[in-house]
């Protein structure tokens, strides 16, 4: 019962930081139709200038301004440059996306170096929350699972509760419709892009000392933020949330695990095999734990191709 308890809120915690990285992607793609390449690129920013920000005034200075100059950058970016790929495809967005990505990467190689940093947790929130059986659960883990909780209250309220999200909701559906009315409907675009990138801001800056700060950070995250959009249905924030929290238990049990393969079958379907050590069967899932999010995209893929929320794709139906 400890191992299931402890596992099952650290993969909740994981979670709760994977949905504050991948709200931003879905929102982006469901508002503008952009899938950005480069989102897991601004996590990264996020954890250097959070890191960076630390250490000038301390750790709550970071977590400000990690995420309000990613955000900034993202809106500049969409205004003087995918605003104007915008009228020759999905393909040009793509590819510009694609080459921003390893620019960022190079720049923060050239700035902060290629090693990690030593990107500390701050001292008001070291320790642990509350002991389950005799493991700790840290005020960290807490402190980003409110914060998430926080996030994710704000954006339904924002979208759902107030005339800014009407408004938002009303340019994805019918643009033509919303500059009648007086709204500038590009301003609109530049400001959900910056926002979401800012999100991915917030995730590194309080991810990064969570786990690693280093350049490969983006690489890492990069091919699951893309699975839990498409796992979750693209275009949804509900699913994004659910597929952030199978992803993230699931990867936490495995990494944690000592059985193998054979001893699940031998578990769960009384099968015995007399497995040699060289198997496949004989194979930690441990081990196995980096490929599980695409065995189970593989599988949603077969089994439900649009996703968890994937049927109507969109803010309207979804937030």
């Amino acid at each position: 019962m400890e191992f299931f308890l402890i596992n099952l809120l650290n993969g909740l915690s994981y979670g709760f930081l994977l949905f504050m990285l991948t709200a931003g992607l879905s929102l982006i793609f469901s508002l503008l139709g952009v899938l950005n390449f480069a989102h897991a690129s601004f996590y990264m920013l996020g954890a250097y200038l959070g890191y960076t920000f630390t250490g000038l005034w301390g750790f709550w200075w970071g977590l400000f301004f990690a995420p309000l100059i990613t955000g900034l950058l993202g809106a500049l970016l969409e205004r003087f440059a995918l605003r104007r790929l915008h009228a020759r495809g999905q393909l040009a967005e793509l590819l510009f996306t694609f080459g921003l990505a390893y620019m960022m990467l190079e720049m923060v190689q050239l700035i902060w170096g290629k090693l990690a940093l030593p990107y500390q947790i701050p001292q008001a929130l070291q320790g642990s929350l509350f002991l389950i059986y005799s493991s700790p659960f840290s005020n960290y883990r807490g402190f980003i699972a409110l914060l998430a909780l926080l996030v994710l209250g704000l954006l339904y309220l924002l979208i759902r509760r107030t005339n800014i999200g009407l408004v938002i909701q009303a340019a994805w559906t019918a643009p033509t419709m919303v500059e009648a009315l007086g709204h500038n409907v590009p301003r609109i675009f530049m400001w959900v892009f910056g926002f979401g990138c800012g999100l991915a801001g917030l995730a590194g800056a309080v991810g990064g000392n969570l786990l690693v700060t280093e350049p490969s950070m983006a690489a890492h995250v990069g091919s699951i933020i893309f699975v839990v959009i498409v796992l979750g249905g693209i275009g949804s924030l509900q699913g994004a949330f659910w597929a952030s929290m199978l992803i993230a238990i699931s990867q936490t049990f495995a990494v944690t695990s000592e059985l193998s393969l054979q001893d699940l079958l031998a578990l769960f379907m009384s099968i015995q095999y007399e497995a040699s050590n060289q198997s496949v069967l004989s194979i930690p899932i441990s081990h196995m734990a980096p490929m599980l999010p695409f065995v189970i995209l593989l599988l949603m893929l077969v089994v439900r191709p649009r996703g968890l929320f994937g049927q109507q794709s969109g803010l309207n139906s979804h937030a």
